[in-house]
């Protein structure tokens, strides 16, 4: 049960849904759902996972991402404030297995709900339903155009364009995003020395500078030009 006023607001302010639905689901969901906490590098859900319940994440950030049998990993995306994973949505609507990892980045706070509430308020609750099925749609091109970047884009490409993303995402907007080879390489699917090698390529060009756990953008031009080709 969450019954603590100050949750309750955070919910409603998070989740417009939540606040525009009819009073019988916000009773019931304020009633049923659990607040769970979980620190930074906790493993949510293995690939072949039950999914037994669908978190709505208040605070903090998971990433959902796969792992080839080459230990290779692909982030297919993440789960920041605001919102909820279509993965397990899916799952739970289909009675299927996770098909993938899902981990915190963060600390995460979030409200969690049963998989039997999430199916009862498929039927009972024209709101509920509403933010699932725009949940899975929303998500559904966000997955297929990492699909597309991983198997038809070259790596400098998508490098580029993930470096402008993390610049563009920073607060306030950053030109020295501060993450590893290593990390890289988990985010765009690729091995570490690929991706060294990419980066020393760009460095080369006069696009940016790499650096121990962080990469400076010295030239954004470069990167874009690299992106739009």
């Amino acid at each position: 049960m969450i019954s603590e006023p100050d949750q309750r607001a955070r919910l409603l302010a998070r989740f417009p849904f939540l606040a525009n639905s009819d009073a019988p689901l916000r009773e019931a969901f304020f009633r049923r759902a659990l607040m769970a906490r979980l620190p930074a590098g906790h493993i949510i859900c293995h690939d072949g996972g039950e999914c037994s319940q669908l978190a709505l994440v208040l605070e903090g950030c998971a990433r959902i991402y796969k792992l080839g049998e080459n230990g290779r990993e692909v982030t297919l995306y993440r789960i920041e404030p605001g919102e909820s994973c279509v993965v397990t949505a899916s799952c739970i609507l289909s009675h299927r297995p996770f098909p993938a990892f899902a981990v915190c980045e963060t600390d995460v706070e979030a409200a969690v709900v049963a998989k039997s509430d999430v199916e009862t308020w498929l039927t009972a609750s024209p709101s509920w339903r509403a933010f699932v099925f725009e949940l899975v749609a929303e998500r559904i091109g966000e997955v297929f155009s990492v699909l597309d970047a991983v198997l038809f884009q070259p790596l400098d490409q998508r490098l580029a364009a993930y470096l402008l993303s993390r610049c563009e995402r920073a607060a306030p907007p950053s030109r020295i995003v501060q993450t590893t080879h290593q990390e890289l390489a988990s985010e765009l699917g690729s091995s570490r020395e690929v991706v060294t090698r990419a980066l020393k390529e760009l460095e080369q060009a006069g696009a940016l500078i790499t650096g121990r756990g962080q990469i400076t953008l010295v030239n954004p031009g470069v990167l874009k030009a690299r992106v739009s080709r």
